[in-house]
């Protein structure tokens, strides 16, 4: 049947059951185990003699004049053990003064005449009488206005024997009492298991039915326990940030693959020109030098996506910053544009330094492309903060948010690019934990790559 089927031994439900039957088992061990102690030593007797003189005092008879004579035995047919010619049992009343007024067939010169008894006061005591130990209680009540003492005492040996008996069925009983508690709480405990944790079960079936054709569904939280929820949200989130990756990565595959595609229509009308006598070696080879520039650039903004590419160590900044401006040294001379690199003091930052090398190079060259002739690009660092700097047109205020989305390009830049450098560059930046931001500087841009603490990188002196 499946509801009886076997649980795994990693299983929750298991694992509670186990602990429920662990402290079931080990509360019946302490109640044997309480009961023997209880019984072996004198605590017991002393209890239940102090509980057998609360009742006798509710069977004690008064003569005319208010004083005890003894029990009722009318009341109890247990009062033989107190009057009869016995010898484990005896009791005697006191009054006020010490005297006693009445006493069992044992007689007086039963009782000693010193020790812990002649005390009248509510407690236990014990004495020894011709070799064998009694334990007694005292009882003060009150009748006629007089107040009276009732001492009751029985012998070890009696009690050991009363003991004997009740013991056996006194641990049969706790050991019954144990199975069926046992059996009844088992088995609520199981099924509360089972229908508790089915809603664990529900979500654990959902999430399996969820797939790239339906990335959008969502785990039900409505009947998952309290303690779970959490869980269950940050899954929930967690497949949201997995939806926005991959909806991010499909609308990229179709960006490459609109951006390659008029490249290829272009190349393919220059080779039918080619068959006909009427090609432009120069055109084509612009297109291809176009689409190879596209292709690397997607691979770089592949590799940007990845943190496993990375491999952090003590970075030079100034150092990296005069290495892209050499390198884009040919490039600012077409354009007739000065670039320009200040740093204040030996700036190092933990990063890769082949990605910071693609990152200062992408913002000199975007800054090169729209700087206009006879004009400067600077770089400047400062401790946490690198900034460059164009003498452009800039971009409107509204555009400022879209620099760094793939494939969007400005009017104004002189070449055709692919319009990932700066996507490339926010990907970089985002995987050393820094903020990369752009801000119009009148005239011109200026992009503030932000390091150090703040940045969530860290700055090394």
């Amino acid at each position: 049947m499946r509801f009886m089927k076997p649980m795994p031994l990693n299983s929750i439900s298991l694992k509670i059951l186990l602990a429920y039957v662990a402290g079931m088992m080990l509360s019946i061990m302490l109640l044997v185990i309480v009961a023997v102690v209880l019984v072996k030593s004198n605590v017991l007797a002393r209890m239940d003699l102090a509980d057998a003189a609360d009742e006798l005092v509710k069977k004690i008879e008064f003569n005319s004049n208010g004083r005890p004579t003894g029990f009722d035995s009318s009341l109890d047919d247990r009062a033989w053990l107190y009057e009869g010619p016995q010898r484990e049992t005896a009791y005697r009343i006191l009054d006020d003064d010490g005297i006693v007024v009445a006493f069992s067939s044992r007689g007086e010169n039963f009782w000693p005449v010193d020790g812990d008894l002649l005390r009248l006061a509510r407690g236990s005591f014990t004495f020894e009488h011709e070799g064998n130990i009694f334990y007694g209680a005292t009882k003060p009540f009150e009748h006629g206005g007089r107040k009276w003492y009732l001492q009751f005492v029985a012998s070890a040996r009696f009690l050991d024997i009363l003991h004997k008996v009740a013991l056996p069925r006194m641990v049969a009983g706790i050991l019954v009492f144990g199975i069926v508690l046992f059996v009844a709480f088992g088995l609520c405990a199981y099924i509360t298991l089972r229908y508790t944790l089915k809603p664990l079960r529900d979500v654990s079936e959902s999430a399996a039915t969820i797939s790239p054709r339906s990335i959008d569904a969502r785990l039900s939280t409505e009947a998952v326990p309290t303690e779970i929820a959490p869980l269950v949200d940050s899954f929930n989130r967690a497949l949201e940030r997995l939806e926005r990756g991959y909806r991010v990565q499909q609308e990229f595959l179709g960006n490459a693959a609109h951006e390659l595609k008029t490249p290829l229509a272009l190349i393919r009308a220059q080779i039918e020109l080619k068959e006909g006598g009427k090609n432009e070696r120069e055109s084509l080879l612009s297109d291809v030098t176009y689409m190879t520039r596209q292709v690397q650039q997607l691979l770089l903004l592949a590799e940007a996506s990845e943190a496993h590419n990375y491999h952090f160590t003590s970075v030079g900044m100034q150092e990296v910053a005069h290495d892209a401006a050499s390198y884009l040294q040919r490039m600012a001379e077409t354009a007739d544009v000065h670039l320009a690199v200040r740093a204040v003091g030996d700036v190092k930052w933990k990063a890769d330094r082949a990605a910071c090398f693609t990152l200062l190079k992408n913002l000199l060259e975007n800054a090169i492309q729209h700087a206009p002739a006879q004009s400067s690009v600077s770089v400047e660092i400062l401790g946490d903060t690198l900034t460059v700097r164009d003498r452009g047109p800039g971009v409107d205020a509204e555009q400022l948010p879209l620099l760094f989305e793939r494939f969007w390009r400005a009017a104004h830049r002189r070449d055709h690019g692919a319009g990932l450098g700066l996507a490339i560059c926010q990907e970089i930046a985002l995987a050393h934990g820094w903020r990369l931001t752009a801000e119009q500087a009148e005239p011109g841009l200026r992009f503030r790559l932000s390091g150090g603490e703040e940045g969530g990188s860290e700055r090394l002196a």
